[in-house]
């Protein structure tokens, strides 16, 4: 398992795109004023806008994406070991994720990685 993701919620894009353009020294993949997205070293970086999330949706959360071969064998894994999942393993519009509060609240992603991915 290694980080793959790091997810920012912000309220300024553009002040934090810009200000992740000069931290990594590249340029972003895709920028607007409602997202953009880099990838410094095998880590992807979304800064995405705050927002208001409907009922049911995922909360609008800063929060660490660990990449697994699979996704519900290792939240399993981490049910039997005692860890609480918040949102179980689920398919979204970028693949399989489930979610866990860390002791302190923080969410973290588990995210599936594509069959391109090496870890």
């Amino acid at each position: 398992m290694k980080i793959v993701e790091i997810a920012r919620f912000v309220d300024d894009v553009p002040k934090f795109t810009e200000f992740y353009r000069l931290l990594l020294g590249v340029e972003p993949s895709y920028s607007d004023n409602t997202l953009a997205i880099f990838h410094s070293h095998g880590v992807t970086i979304l800064i995405h806008i705050r927002y208001e999330p409907s009922p049911g949706d995922l909360p609008c959360e800063d929060h660490v994406a660990f990449g697994v071969d699979d996704v519900d064998q290792t939240v399993a894994t981490f049910e039997q070991q005692g860890l609480v999942v918040a949102y179980p393993p689920r398919d979204y519009d970028w693949g399989r994720s489930a979610y866990l509060r860390e002791p302190a609240g923080s969410l973290i992603e588990i995210t599936q990685n594509s069959p391109n991915d090496h870890i």
